[in-house]
């Protein structure tokens, strides 16, 4: 069985793993640059990101049931990409990816 290698993939890997993992995947793909790894550095730093803006809100107003939430919400979009990243597929995450990808155009 052989595997498909695809540039970047490593890079795309990385972006998953927290968000300094995201930041250096942004780091790793200035050269030479993949669109592989662009789009799912893209597509983990608004996972992140979008993840620590609803955590810091939600520690204003503590509700616990909303954390339970909020943390299934990003370990489910955080595996859908993942899994799309280690097998070599550019799938939008649901309702966010594409927004994502036009937001984060400066992610290069």
């Amino acid at each position: 069985m052989t595997e498909e290698v695809v540039p970047g993939k490593n890079t795309a890997i990385i972006a998953y793993l927290t968000i300094v993992g995201a930041i250096i995947a942004i780091t790793m793909n200035t050269e030479p640059k993949h669109d592989f790894a662009r789009f799912h550095t893209r597509q983990a730093f608004g996972i992140h990101l979008l993840f620590h803006a609803f955590a810091l809100f939600s520690s204003v107003w503590y509700n616990q049931y909303g954390l339970y939430g909020l943390y299934v919400c990003y370990i489910i979009l955080w595996f859908y990409g993942f899994l799309g990243a280690l097998n070599t597929k550019k799938q939008l995450i649901p309702v966010i990816g594409s927004y994502f990808q036009k937001w984060f155009t400066f992610i290069q």
